[in-house]
């Protein structure tokens, strides 16, 4: 069930490479180009439509008739989602919201301004977009933990108006969980509508609905898509595809450890990765058989197997070099180094949206209590981008001032560009100012 690879001295191993190459490609397949017809036509309804689409996808695809009134959570609601959870939860979310924000806050970009020689100033001035749409999965399953990835750095960046759209259960209630964490993360404008229906919404605003300027939140391929086809309308964390965890132990890791790793990103969903490498030939095995062994009594062991059938992966390697490389090809969204010495194999990685370090740091915590994000570049994006953060939904302007002593010496410099490029009057601008300078 999970296939072992030997990836060859010398780095010649063409089985490992191919098929790290096909899990890393496992985003893209013939159904893409069908969802995507799909998603442009439901964006292009609630675009003419508004509310009325979406009442009409939220039958179709929800399977709950709601009016437009009922689009809006209430504050009953929101007061009553503390009555449904208990107490232990709540004390849990309010320990990692504590967590999230304060590392968030480490992240907040600073304005500044230089001054230079001859009155010339330079700087940076960073401030938050106005609106932010939330997305956060839902219909049969919970996301607390979303909530607090996607909200906390939009309040810690200072956007003033934070909106969160989540799909509804088929009896048209939101889990209490997930409105808990909301309220925690301050966040109480929330919208029961998902789909690429909640992104279209977002995106051009609806009669209930506010138009925002940066979308956020994981989902679905047609949510993804969505988020995709309104980029450029509105901003985007990023193009999230199937989670994944990649792997690198040695001979100080324990078999258990490393294969309950793997089945924890398994179990996200059926395109979910886990892969581990190692050079340690009697722990791959070990690990596949404890991998085996756990599925037996797994509570969502149909997922879990599919996943680990099809995107499961250990692939031995003549040493921790050869590790270090293949991982770096990959460029997983988690990886996590259990070895001996991880601090040292750490200044080897070039490319991970995450990194955990040593045997007592299982994904999971920073899945929900670390602090970091746990939105993270996928599918080898993590070459490129980086975790989801308060820079997301910031902006910078640049600051530019010259004095007129300062443009009397780069005169020439401009006006010789300016002409270089054909562009009269941007020469112009600057030699009108010579010979009428400002007082």
């Amino acid at each position: 069930m999970l296939r072992i690879v030997n990836h060859g001295s010398g780095g010649q191993g063409t089985d490992a490479r191919e098929e790290l190459q096909r899990i890393c490609d496992r985003t893209h397949d013939s159904s893409s180009a069908h969802a995507e017809a799909t998603v442009h036509k439901i964006i292009q309804a609630v675009q003419r439509r508004g509310d009325a689409a979406l009442l009409e996808y939220a039958q179709e695809f929800d399977g709950v008739k709601l009016r437009a009134d009922e689009l809006s959570v209430t504050p009953a609601e929101l007061k009553d989602a503390y009555e449904k959870v208990p107490k232990e939860f709540v004390d849990a979310i309010r320990t990692a919201h504590a967590n999230i924000k304060a590392f968030h806050e480490q992240r907040v970009p600073k304005s500044w301004v230089k001054f230079g020689e001859d009155g010339v100033v330079l700087g940076k001035r960073y401030t938050p977009v106005d609106v932010a749409g939330l997305y956060v999965p839902g219909g049969t399953a919970a996301y607390p933990s979303t909530v607090l990835m996607n909200a906390v750095p939009a309040t810690v960046a200072g956007v003033p108006r934070r909106v969160m759209v989540t799909p509804p259960g088929r009896d048209g209630s939101l889990n209490p969980a997930v409105l808990v964490a909301a309220q925690e993360a301050g966040i109480r404008e929330i919208y029961r509508v998902g789909g690429a229906q909640a992104i279209a919404a977002l995106a051009y605003g609806t009669e209930t609905i506010p138009a925002v300027n940066v979308i956020t939140g994981p989902g679905n391929i047609y949510v993804t898509l969505a988020k995709k086809l309104v980029y450029g309308r509105v901003g985007i964390d990023s193009l999230a595809g199937p989670s994944e965890v990649l792997i690198i132990a040695d001979h100080s890791a324990q078999a258990d450890q490393v294969a309950v790793d793997m089945l924890a990103q398994a179990e996200h969903d059926s395109r979910a990765a886990a892969i581990l490498i190692t050079p340690d030939d009697q722990l791959a095995r070990a690990v596949a058989q404890s991998v085996s062994r756990q599925l037996e009594t797994h509570p969502r062991r149909e997922i879990t197997e599919k996943a680990i059938a099809n995107f499961g992966l250990i692939i031995i390697v003549q040493g921790l070099d050869q590790a270090i490389a293949l991982s770096n090809e990959f460029a997983p969204e988690h990886l996590e180094l259990a070895v001996e010495d991880p601090w040292a194999l750490m200044e080897t990685i070039r490319h991970a949206g995450a990194i955990f370090l040593g045997h007592s740091t299982p994904e999971a915590v920073g899945d929900y209590l670390a602090g970091p994000n746990h939105t993270l570049p996928t599918s080898g994006a993590a070459r490129y981008a980086s975790a989801l953060g308060v820079e997301t939904f910031m902006k910078h302007s640049s600051i530019i001032q010259y004095s007129p002593v300062a443009l009397e010496k780069m005169a020439g410099a401009i006006e010789t560009l300016a002409t270089a490029e054909g562009l009269f009057s941007h020469a112009e601008s600057v030699r009108i100012r010579q010979q009428s300078p400002a007082s």
